[in-house]
This record gives structure tokens, C-alpha cells and sequence, in this order.
């Protein structure tokens, strides 16, 4: 199946009809375009009473199956990583040896890439093209602009990809925030210029579909952070996704204003604050000490920031519930925030690590519970679709990135604010832009490799993955 110089078409190989393990395929004249390869996790499955995770032997790192492509690397253009959450870049370093295309990401995206490549000692095999919002690159058929939107990640970025006969805007993962601390902004006039130059089709997120209204900016944060902190008398210990620089920076601050230390707990925190440095984008001012050190400290000048807001086994915030971290011992009169929000299928095992902390006597803070928001989402709620739609006025619209009901909600968003057609579909199905458009189920093979003991396997299929 090889699409000709009168086609357009996308092709969904994961991340459509399921949040994670990104992989998208855009074809025309006899070339495909990738964009963003990553990974998922399982569903938690039945936790035992010490907290573990029971798998039923299901590998812990899960990607999209790349076969169709990979049995036509030839004709892979390259692909285009938009942004450096694990959902969108995590699967390259075990895919990138069945696809040996060309990959092109921002900066930090670039640096994060990098020392992912370095573990599999790929770094000087995998040809890394470094772009900068607003570049154009012509890539195989395609000619690719970068075009600068907000995330909880520093450097995302949507996409313009042009060819002959049609134009298609990728959003990747956004919201529109206003000040979002770090990295760039946006600008409304970089999307309506877009709809007078016509978009035939737009492929956008719809992971907070179905939140009405509008997502919290990052620079409205700092109030409640800083009375969760204030309020607390021994030992904080904030929970956060690595990847958001700009709360991290928001901690800091309030380190300062409180006079408290800040150390990192996680290796993907430090790996995420060394990438920033290394692309320019920490502040000078934002001082960490070294996490060794905290356990040393008077327990009200301790602020860590810890991995596991999603309750995952070996991380930071796991080990400390358990009483095994080599660095800090929590104790009764602790305070554990959560600046983050349940990814759905978690709850369960967050309820379990909750359950220990508090049976450790640790005072606990969450998102749902707080008053002030201490947690801004990355991905934009119903008017901020709406506002995108009536700036890009596409002709079709195509939700991915959320599981059915996100889909289909984003589907009326876009019919009620004037784009004439929208397409639902999900993994493995052709959405047929030019030159009719429609859509034919199931025309590719789809399914899940997983990374297990040095080695892709296949991971089984009837699991209840989310």
C-alpha cells in the first residue's frame, strides 16, 4: 500500500482510540512521514498488600508495533519527534534500529533524545537534525513548518505540513496558556495566518475534551504551592511530572520563600534539569543540592521533588513510602503534595501509595483536594479547542490522542464551531485527505512490542490495556 502523488493520507499506528504510545504515519507520492514514537505503560494490575504491582508478566515498557513502516523503510522519509514527553520520544531508541530514518526535534526535545540514544549506544548512529520554531524543512514530499505552541514541557511544538495537493496541521500535545514561565509562547496570528493560507485537515488532541473551559496557566500555581509549603512544619516532599521545567522553577522559587532547600528524588527529574540546562532553559537562580544531602538537613528546610505522582513501582516517591529510599527517611508530620493528576487507569495504585503514606502519619496534599489549583494540566479543555477551530478553520477535522469518548466529544466541538466534516477513527485505520475524503478501517496491522529482557516482544493481545 503505497500512496501516489494524488494521495494524502494519515495513518494512525498508536495513540488513537488510547492515551500513549504515540506513532502517527502521514503518506503522499510515494512516501510516509512519521511523526512522534513512544511509549505507554501497562494498566496497573492487582497491587498485593506491600504495594507491588502484579503484571501477569506483561512487559513494563510498551510501544506501538512499527511493522508496517518498518517493511517499508525505504520509502520513510523521516520523523519528527514534537515533543519530549515519553508518550512521544520514549519508544526511538527501541524502534529507531527498524526504521534508520533521519529524526528532527527542537533543542531540548534533541537533548533529552540524545541521552536516551546514548544507553542503547545508538547516539552516533541516529542522524539528529536540530530545528527552531518557525524553521521549514522539505522532508521527502513533505514541507514541514514548526510553529510554536504551549505544553507542560519545554519546546513543543505543532506542525504545518504542506505538499502540493493539501495542508495538514498536527497540534502534538498543547493548550493555550499565556504564561507559561519557560520555553515559548504562542501567538494567535501563527494560526489565523493559517486559515487564509487553507488547512485541508487538522489532527489535534483530545485528551481534555470533555473538561469544559479553560486549562490553568503554570503562572497561576505559585499561590497554592506556596501555601501547601508554608503550611507544612516538617519535611516536604512534592510529587510532579519530571518533564514540567516550569513547575520545577515554581518550586524553586518558593524554596527561596520559605527557606527551604530544594534537591531532586528521580532519575528523570535530574536527566529532565540537566537537559535544561544543557538547552538554555534553567534559570541561574533555580539552585538544587544534591539529593545525598537532604537527609542531613533540619526537616523544615527540606523541599524534594520526587517521581511517582502516578504511583509507579521504583520510583522515588515509592521507595520513600516503603521506608527504603537512600536518601531521606519520611516521618510522621512529613507533607506529601501532589501537583499532579491521576493519568486514568492509576487511581487505584495512587490510592494504595497514598494509603502508605498516611500510615507513616505524612500529612498528604492532592490536586482534587486543594482549594487553589497546585496543578495545571498541558493539554487544552474545551475552549481552547473551540478558539483553535475558529482560528485554523480547517475543512476536517481528525481527534486523536484520547480514547473514544475524548474523540467523540472533540468531534462535535469541531462541527459546532463550522469545520464541515470530522473523521473518528483509531489505530490502524487510513483517513483518506486527498483526494476524496473518507476513511477504511483497519487497513493496517496494529498491536503493542514490549521491551522485556534486552529484546522487543510481542506483548499479547485480549489484556485490558487503557
Amino acid at each position: 500500500m503505497t500512496p501516489d502523488h494524488n494521495d494524502l493520507w494519515f495513518l494512525p499506528l498508536g495513540g488513537t482510540g488510547e492515551i500513549g504510545m504515540n506513532l502517527n504515519l502521514y503518506g503522499h507520492d510515494g512516501q510516509w512521514l512519521m511523526v512522534d514514537c513512544g511509549v505507554t505503560f501497562p494498566k496497573p494490575g492487582r497491587l498485593a498488600a506491600d504495594g507491588t504491582v502484579h503484571h501477569q508478566g506483561e512487559p513494563p515498557v510498551q510501544m506501538a508495533d512499527p511493522a508496517f513502516i518498518a517493511d517499508r523503510r525505504e520509502q520513510l522519509a523521516g520523523l519528527i519527534i514534537t515533543h519530549a514527553h515519553e508518550d512521544h520520544v520514549g519508544a526511538v531508541p527501541y524502534l529507531w534500529p527498524l526504521l534508520q530514518c533521519p529524526v528532527y526535534a527542537s533543542r531540548f526535545t534533541a537533548e533529552i533524545l540524545r541521552r536516551k540514544l546514548a544507553e542503547f549506544d545508538l547516539l552516533h548512529r541516529v542522524q539528529i537534525i536540530v530545528v527552531e520554531t518557525g524553521d521549514c524543512r522539505q522532508i521527502g514530499p513533505f514541507n514541514v513548518q514548526w510553529l510554536a505552541l504551549t505544553h507542560s514541557i519545554p519546546d513543543p511544538n505543532a506542525l504545518m505540513i504542506r505538499t502540493d495537493i493539501g495542508n495538514i496541521f498536527h497540534s502534538g500535545d498543547w493548550k493555550l496558556d499565556d504564561h507559561p514561565l519557560v520555553g515559548h509562547g504562542y501567538s494567535r496570528k501563527t494560526f489565523t495566518d493559517l486559515a487564509e493560507e487553507g488547512v485541508t485537515a487538522m489532527v489535534c488532541d483530545s485528551t481534555n475534551a470533555t473538561v469544559a473551559g479553560h486549562s490553568v496557566s503554570e503562572a497561576a500555581l505559585h499561590e497554592g504551592l506556596l501555601s501547601a509549603v508554608k503550611a507544612a512544619e516538617g519535611r516536604v516532599i512534592v510529587a510532579c511530572f519530571g518533564s514540567n521545567i516550569a513547575r520545577l522553577h515554581t518550586l524553586a522559587r518558593i524554596g527561596r520563600e520559605t527557606g527551604r532547600y530544594m534537591g531532586l528524588l528521580g532519575r528523570s527529574l535530574i536527566n529532565m534539569s540537566g537537559a535544561a540546562r544543557a538547552a538554555g532553559l534553567w534559570d541561574a537562580a533555580d539552585e538544587l543540592i544534591n539529593p545525598s544531602h537532604l537527609g542531613y538537613l533540619p526537616r523544615e528546610e527540606v523541599l524534594a521533588v520526587a517521581t511517582g505522582s502516578q504511583g509507579e513501582p521504583r520510583t522515588a516517591l515509592r521507595r520513600l513510602a516503603a521506608g527504603n529510599h537512600p536518601d531521606i527517611e519520611l516521618e510522621a508530620g512529613d507533607t506529601v503534595i501532589f501537583s499532579a493528576r491521576a493519568i486514568p487507569g492509576n487511581e487505584e495504585a495512587i490510592e494504595m501509595l497514598i494509603s502508605k503514606l498516611r500510615a507513616l502519619g505524612v500529612a498528604v496534599v492532592t490536586a482534587e483536594d486543594s482549594i487553589v489549583p497546585i496543578h495545571a494540566s498541558g493539554h487544552p479543555a474545551q475552549e481552547e479547542l473551540q478558539a483553535m477551530y475558529q482560528w485554523i478553520q480547517p475543512n476536517i477535522a481528525i481527534p486523536v490522542h484520547g480514547e473514544a469518548e475524548h474523540m467523540e466529544t472533540h468531534a462535535d466541538i469541531a462541527k459546532r464551531w463550522g469545520v464541515p466534516r470530522a473523521l473518528v477513527g483509531r489505530n490502524g485505520d487510513l483517513f483518506m485527505i486527498r483526494p476524496v475524503p473518507g476513511m477504511r478501517r483497519q487497513v493496517a496491522g496494529t498491536g503493542r512490542l514490549g521491551w522485556k529482557s534486552g529484546e522487543l516482544v510481542p506483548v499479547l493481545p485480549g489484556i485490558d490495556h487503557y
